[in-house]
């Protein structure tokens, strides 16, 4: 369990709790949708509680969510070396900076980012919302969290907008 530390010192509250992921993800078998299905639920959760009752938020992390596609465990590979972690693809490159943040190891940080969905949210908020707080510019800081390459920003921009309109439809960009 995680020592309830992340969200303190990044967010401001406390951290929801770790749970590991599944043996059964590597398996295709019944039992791994049935898995796939409570990691999508645990996953919403997560969101919803990260959003703190920002609707503008909770569709934003949304479609970061649907636009990087991950899932609980996953690693994977990029061509400069880094590894994308987890359900919302949190560069490896934020590793050490987070684990300084923290006062915690770097493989242990990494464990949480790929195995932990609320773990994996939070980061991603905070990746979000300090980009936000830089840029003063909403789709701006939907790009940030991709890539500090500004063409790189304006096409990722663009393609979480559409997965947050095919997610929300016209409610998308209305903030009730």
């Amino acid at each position: 369990m995680i020592a309830n530390v992340f969200r303190p010192m990044l967010f401001g509250q406390v951290s929801r709790l770790w749970l590991p992921a599944s043996a059964f993800m590597l398996m295709a078998t019944p039992v791994h949708a049935a898995v796939r299905k409570a990691d999508e639920a645990r996953l919403a959760s997560c969101i919803h509680d990260a959003a703190e009752g920002r609707p503008w938020l909770e569709k934003t992390l949304w479609g970061l969510r649907d636009q990087e596609a991950g899932w609980i465990g996953a690693e994977v590979s990029n061509t400069n070396g880094t590894h994308d972690l987890g359900p919302l693809q949190i560069n490896s490159w934020w590793v050490p900076r987070i684990a300084e943040l923290m006062g915690r190891s770097g493989p242990e940080v990494r464990n949480w980012l790929r195995f932990d969905a609320c773990f994996n949210v939070e980061a991603a908020r905070w990746i979000f919302l300090a980009a936000l707080r830089d840029t003063g510019d909403f789709w701006r800081a939907v790009g940030v969290y991709h890539s500090p390459t500004a063409w790189r920003q304006r096409r990722y921009s663009l393609s979480v907008a559409k997965r947050m309109q095919q997610r929300f439809g016209k409610d998308a960009f209305v903030e009730r």
